[in-house]
């Protein structure tokens, strides 16, 4: 192959998915001619490659799935099925890795020198002093006000902007950048089921495209979650009319995962672009300006600790063995050590305090000693404790959850969830609704493993406000959860519980949520379903808790 058939198959790959597509299931099988392989290979792929592995991947799953909920395919049917799906993952990780190894040998361009390791020192140690002065400094140069930011990649973007401004932007497109989220997230949607929207890798919009297509791709596996549900709803005979529809549900949610995917992709590629900008002698020269000058506000507004930075970094550099090269990693050990002086007062020895710097800092610890319910002696002798836990599937958006309470009282279930954090969500609160239910005064805590979960649903109970509610969970289920729950606010805490620590409710709450989402997706038969949720009530007894209620 010539230099020129070479360079128009990588151009026909970059320009046509399906052939892409094709080339890399045929080099992942083996059966690709050397001409394909050898182009595969070149650094401009490693990205779209990444992109199609996405969208297959989804595919793989989905026809595994498929073939797992269908009465009609033979139990060696599935064998290939998995197999295929297996290298599809298998390759797909292979490609992320090569992709994060090439990015990361890439040159930045950047060869700017480090900043002085007192104005490092000095940044990292008061950031919020520094950041003001810096935009005094911008005021005062007549730039615009809050513009540029620190850090630097805010001043980037202040770079980029300057050199695209007075552009004139396609009117979709200004309707992409203007609309609100829920009307950009649609509009993901349409792009993936209905008709690729071109504006989408616009500068103006692809950082917000990368940033929502998460969002859309949840929403994905949310329709495969109804689809599943209704396939599993009817008997094994009647399966194969369904389906369809759970096939459907994957196509779409194959196309989510490429475009999210590719949207990263654009982000990045921007931001590679608007770093270009920052390289010049110029805007190098005029930032150092700037950060010197703000580093001079600082310094006439604290000359106390200013003197202090100073003393510091001199006594750092006389023993440290990378001074030659400016102390590229010193500042951060060096402005924790000053933190500390300022702490203890002007009496102190900053010697003393700087002394350790170059070794590891002390990690902060828990206390040790220390009963692990201690979190709970604040509450009332009244109050009803339950452990809450929750499992979420790989493609589909069904969830399980589970929970188990000190007076014994028990419950399980499946949602939807767009997320981990959110189905912890839904689990924390079926198990306050239950439990409110069954105590009609008394105040129930429900205890949580996910920290994400419990400051999700403490910060909406908080507020009781249904727009917080919104902002924290993504679907309907969840969100009529905590809206039932926030009428009960007054008699409703939420904490955190350390997992897999051996405690008797986690480890039957957990039981029950996984219990919950093999049941809500088919994978045990309901005769062994009610055997295991036996077995793990046992278990519950066996370990000196009461005899379990019905929920």
């Amino acid at each position: 192959m010539t230099t020129t058939e070479h360079t128009e198959l990588i151009r026909s790959f970059t320009d046509d998915f399906t052939a892409l597509q094709d080339a890399v299931l045929a080099r992942m099988n083996g059966i690709c001619d050397p001409e394909t392989a050898a182009a595969l290979e070149h650094a401009s792929l490693t990205g779209p490659i990444t992109l199609v592995l996405a969208h297959v991947d989804v595919l793989a799953r989905g026809a595994v799935r498929c073939a797992e909920l269908s009465a009609l395919q033979p139990p060696e049917r599935l064998r290939p099925l998995r197999a295929h799906a297996s290298r599809v993952r298998r390759a797909r990780s292979q490609a992320e890795a090569r992709y994060k190894e090439q990015r990361a040998r890439r040159p930045t361009g950047h060869t700017r020198q480090p900043d002085s390791l007192e104005l490092r020192v000095a940044r990292t140690a008061s950031p919020a002093a520094f950041a003001e002065a810096l935009r005094q400094e911008f005021r005062d140069r007549g730039l615009p006000d809050g513009t540029p930011q620190a850090p630097e990649s805010g001043l980037a973007r202040w770079a980029w902007e300057r050199s695209t401004a007075g552009r004139e932007l396609p009117q979709p497109v200004r309707e992409l950048r203007d609309c609100d989220d829920d009307t950009f997230v649609r509009a993901l949607l349409r792009d993936a089921r209905e008709e690729e929207n071109p504006y989408l890798p616009h500068d103006a919009v692809c950082e917000r495209w990368s940033r929502h297509a998460r969002t859309a791709l949840a929403w994905g596996r949310y329709a495969i979650g109804l689809a599943e549900r209704d396939v599993i709803a009817c008997p094994p005979s009647a399966r194969h009319t369904r389906l369809g529809a759970l096939d459907d549900a994957y196509q779409d949610t194959a196309v989510l995962a490429a475009r999210s995917r590719e949207a990263q992709l654009r982000a990045m590629e921007l931001y590679d672009r608007i770093r270009s900008c920052t390289t010049t002698e110029s805007f190098e020269e005029h930032i150092t300006q700037c950060r010197a000058a703000a580093l001079t506000r600082v310094a006439d507004a604290e000359p106390e600790w200013w003197h202090r930075v100073r003393e510091l970094a001199a006594r750092h550099r006389a023993h440290c063995p990378e001074q030659a090269d400016g102390c590229p990693r010193c500042h951060h050990a060096l402005a924790t050590a000053l933190t500390d002086a300022c702490s203890a007062g002007p009496d102190e020895d900053t010697e003393d305090l700087e002394s350790g710097v170059g070794g590891e800092l002390p990690a902060a610890t828990l206390p040790t000693g220390e009963d692990r319910y201690a979190m709970l002696t604040d509450l009332p002798d009244t109050a009803v404790v339950a452990v809450a836990d929750a499992a979420l599937g790989d493609d589909s958006a069904l969830c399980g959850y589970g929970w188990a309470a000190e007076d014994g009282t028990t419950g399980y279930g499946d949602s939807l969830a767009s997320s981990s954090g959110e189905a912890e969500v839904i689990g924390i609160c079926a198990a306050a609704l239950g439990l409110l239910e069954r105590h009609k005064e008394a105040p129930v805590v429900v205890l949580c493993d996910s920290t994400e979960a419990v400051d999700a649903a403490d910060t909406a109970l908080r507020s009781a406000d249904p727009a917080a509610v919104h902002r924290t969970l993504l679907f309907p289920e969840s969100r009529h959860l905590m809206g039932r729950l926030l009428c009960h606010r007054d008699r409703v805490r939420f904490r955190w519980l350390k997992g897999h620590i051996g405690h008797d409710l986690n480890e039957t709450a957990d039981a029950f949520a996984r219990l919950a989402l093999r049941r809500a997706t088919g994978r045990i038969p309901p005769a062994a379903a009610r055997k295991e949720e036996a077995r793990i009530l046992r278990t519950l007894a066996a370990g000196g808790r009461p005899l379990p209620a019905a929920a």
